[in-house]
């Protein structure tokens, strides 16, 4: 089984950054890529980021420039650095994990990022 657990959420001011933090234990398949979701209130969980088991890099349109996924070299673990924060991009950050070979999912409990002044 697969944990994936998200920190560093909080309130920020708008132009504030934060860093996001996602760790991963259990029985950690292959994993073929590592990703970071958005949901705001009321909307669909997004795509903002992935990163790839050979850290190849996806960003959306919408937060290209302000926000970059990174992973160390231990297994499972992703990072968001977000920069400019704005206040659209309050909402509950998911870290996902995307297994290589069974194309299986699992999601951590999300972390809660507000900006507000």
């Amino acid at each position: 089984q697969v944990q994936l657990v998200e920190s560093g959420g909080g309130l920020v001011q708008p132009g504030g950054s934060l860093r996001l933090s996602c760790v991963g234990s259990g029985l950690i398949p292959r994993i073929g890529y590592m990703a970071w979701y958005h949901q705001g209130s009321g909307e669909q969980r997004e795509l903002l980021a992935r990163i790839g088991d050979d850290g190849v890099t996806n960003y959306s349109d919408s937060v290209k420039g302000r926000f970059t996924i990174t992973k160390d070299n231990a297994k499972a673990r992703v990072y968001l650095q977000i920069n400019s924060l704005k206040p659209e991009d309050t909402g509950v950050y998911y870290c996902n994990l995307h297994t290589y070979y069974l194309g299986e999912d699992y999601w951590g409990q999300g972390t809660q990022v507000t900006v507000s002044s």
